[in-house]
């Protein structure tokens, strides 16, 4: 009996060590993750916003997206895209526009992107790339009131710095909130590499991050904002940065882009 006792305590032992080695890959397998997600694990800490505007988070027109348990939300992961978009002022998803290699790629004419959710108070991140000489934009609070997306939605540029007219300009340069606050040099990567944005929003303060680097901060009431807005173009846009609910674009600017990586996580 001593020597089946013995035997039983090995065979315990056996599957408990087995047990412990599988865990600890399992654990390591789940921190590799993609290197290339841009999504950050918490809220940042800011506190600075402006609550001002009501903070009733808009229902969504469609049930397209699903929370994660941390609340982020699923725009975009490779798969059908039409799940989470349709075409500004369309009912359906637009040609021109493609999934291809699990990126979604403006590949031809098709007008601007638009998702089925229209959201308010929110933390957005996206990986973006674009060929040589492109421009496109992300624009958000969009409404379909007006005859574009940037009549009423603020963008952050998405442009080759280096081939296109507007990387002469810091106010339109990539990361640029368009035509109102510049982004710094040396941010954006080389053409045919992924940049990382990530767009804040909370009331009227935004923050708008570019691979990792914060490009600017601001409050859409305040005195600084609106000088810059009237300096603007955006001056003669009625209803430009009037929406406190809106849905997120991707632009149609005429060049190929590509987008992956796209979730979003609403905020009260």
């Amino acid at each position: 009996m001593a020597g089946h006792y013995e035997s039983m305590k090995n065979a315990s032992t056996t599957i408990r060590v087995a047990l412990l080695v599988s865990g600890l890959a399992m654990m390591f397998s789940g921190c590799a993750g993609n290197s290339a997600q841009s999504t950050p694990t918490t809220s940042p800490a800011s506190t600075t916003a402006d609550k001002s505007k009501s903070t009733t988070q808009a229902t969504a027109t469609t049930p397209a997206t699903t929370a994660s348990g941390d609340g982020w939300i699923t725009l975009f992961d490779g798969g059908d895209a039409a799940k989470y978009f349709r075409g500004f002022k369309k009912d359906s998803f637009p040609t021109g526009w493609t999934v291809r290699d699990g990126c979604l790629v403006r590949t031809g004419p098709g007008g601007d992107l638009i998702t089925r959710e229209q959201f308010q108070n929110f933390d957005l991140t996206l990986d973006w790339k674009i060929v040589k000489g492109g421009n496109s934009g992300i624009m958000y609070h969009v409404s379909e009131d007006a005859n574009n997306t940037y009549d009423t939605g603020p963008e952050m540029q998405i442009l080759d710095d280096d081939a296109h007219n507007d990387g002469k300009d810091r106010l339109t340069c990539a990361g640029a909130n368009y035509a109102l606050y510049p982004a710094p040099k040396g941010i954006v990567k080389p053409v045919g590499q992924w940049n990382s944005i990530r767009i804040l929003c909370v009331g009227n303060h935004v923050e708008q991050y570019m691979n990792g680097v914060q490009i600017c901060s601001f409050d859409a009431d305040s005195a600084d904002w609106k000088a810059r807005m009237l300096a603007s173009k955006f001056s003669k846009f009625p209803l430009y940065a009037t929406k406190s609910t809106g849905h997120i674009a991707l632009q149609d600017h005429g060049d190929e882009v590509a987008f992956r990586n796209i979730r979003i996580k609403p905020l009260p």
